[in-house]
């Protein structure tokens, strides 16, 4: 069992105030909580994102794409679960009605794109899956873990006028134009357990007071725990809330009751 270390991002989209357990160095805006990837497990990546501000709009190319543009065989495929969220925070996934290319293209140019994306009122609890090629962007005042294909390629469509690149050109080709599907949301209540989400690079479970659902704990590792209500154990060590383990099999994983575990697990061919 390694209980991984994590990498503080700063962003300027982030908060000089984490919720606990976290903790903001002093006059630092962080945006971002990485557990850096083992060896064991390098396909996978688990973030915490806080955000005071909007994110850009952007979007994230596939593995064929990725390796067309020489970054290597991995695209960026996501999902986000909703830990927290300030009445009326937001989040940008895909868009109200399809646009073309070139409408995109316009849009990001003269900022309308903003208001042509489907913007989803949030709870704690909210879940969505973020295919490779959706356009999107987080709201501010959202507490979120994000589970991803390790890859940090990120085309930047528009940026509210921060002083950062846009990649319109690498964007725009990869970037899925088409209305938003509704079947890429989800809710979660945190005392049940089941099955998260599935997509074609990983498995996202929860297990809830030690209620572990169907075949799941006999599944053979190695996969994330990251507890998020209460703590874990992990081969007989102790895995705190905001803390990320990678577990050699899912028979070393005991979650007490008051606990509430995400479980996330490559997709192996």
């Amino acid at each position: 069992m390694t209980i991984l270390p994590t990498r503080i991002v700063e962003k300027p989209w982030g908060r000089d105030r984490l919720p606990a357990p976290f903790a903001a160095p002093a006059g630092k805006r962080i945006g971002e909580i990485w557990f850096e990837p083992p060896e064991t497990l390098p396909e996978l990546l688990a973030k915490y994102l806080f955000t005071s501000e909007k994110l850009s709009v952007q979007v994230h190319p596939d593995d064929d794409q990725a390796e067309a543009a020489g970054y290597g065989r991995s695209g960026k495929e996501e999902c986000w679960f909703v830990l927290a969220a300030d009445p009326g925070a937001q989040l940008g996934i895909g868009f109200r009605h399809a646009l073309s290319a070139q409408d995109m293209r316009d849009a990001a140019l003269d900022g309308s794109i903003e208001d042509l994306l489907a913007w989803h009122e949030v709870a704690a609890g909210d879940v969505f899956s973020i295919p490779a090629g959706t356009v999107h962007a987080i709201g501010a005042g959202v507490t979120v873990i994000e589970v991803q294909q390790n890859s940090d390629i990120t085309y930047r469509l528009f940026d509210y006028g921060r002083p950062r690149e846009l990649h319109l050109d690498a964007a725009i080709p990869v970037a899925d134009g088409g209305a938003f599907d509704p079947s890429l949301r989800s809710r979660l209540d945190p005392q049940e357990s089941g099955r998260v989400l599935e997509n074609r690079y990983f498995t996202l479970d929860q297990v809830a007071d030690g209620n572990w659902p169907g075949k799941l704990h006999s599944g053979a590792g190695p996969a994330l725990v990251l507890p998020y209500r209460g703590d874990a154990q992990v081969d007989g060590i102790a895995v705190q809330s905001g803390q990320c383990a990678v577990a050699r099999q899912l028979a070393d994983v005991e979650v007490p009751k008051g606990s509430s575990v995400l479980i996330a697990r490559p997709k192996r061919k």
